[in-house]
């Protein structure tokens, strides 16, 4: 399974619709949206598969909960988990540092997503693979991220 891991997409539709088209491309299966999506506008570019948390930029929380519930994804608040080819995984915006910190020590997942920072990077800590997948918006190098299971391979996609 092919799952894509995005954040901090901030409203930007053109570059949403183009990180998707490459993940079907790509034969994603699932998509973790880390936050910061901004508006339902742009959820409803997200297919049903999506499964989103808030980040601290998502104001319009009711519309944003509208528009996930109306696309048929799954939307899980401050942060997600779920069991995807006996690998766990959460899932979080990453501003709330301890909560980030708290998910990151539980030894309890195989993998830790987050955005917030704008900084693809990844550590390890115990058990669990710490990743943030960058951001479509204010950084340098726009990117996303595809996690092959149950391999554990990770690739990260540069978008033009």
């Amino acid at each position: 399974m092919r799952i894509a891991i995005i954040s901090d997409t901030h409203n930007q539709t053109n570059s949403v619709r183009a990180a998707l088209r490459e993940m079907a491309k790509r034969g994603v299966e699932r998509v973790l949206h880390c936050g910061d999506i901004q508006n339902a506008e742009t959820v409803r570019l997200f297919p049903a598969h999506t499964h989103f948390v808030f980040g601290n930029c998502d104001a319009d929380r009711t519309g944003i909960a509208t528009a996930v519930q109306a696309i048929g994804g799954t939307l899980h608040g401050a942060w997600g988990e779920m069991k995807i080819a006996g690998q766990a995984i959460a899932f979080t915006h990453g501003d709330d540092g301890v909560l980030l910190r708290d998910l990151e020590h539980t030894d309890a997942f195989d993998f830790l997503f987050h955005g917030h920072t704008h900084i693809a990077k990844e550590h390890r800590s115990g058990i669990t693979r710490v990743i943030n997948p960058g951001a479509l918006q204010r950084v340098a190098c726009r990117t996303f991220l595809i996690l092959d299971l149950p391999s554990g391979e990770t690739e990260t996609v540069e978008m033009p």
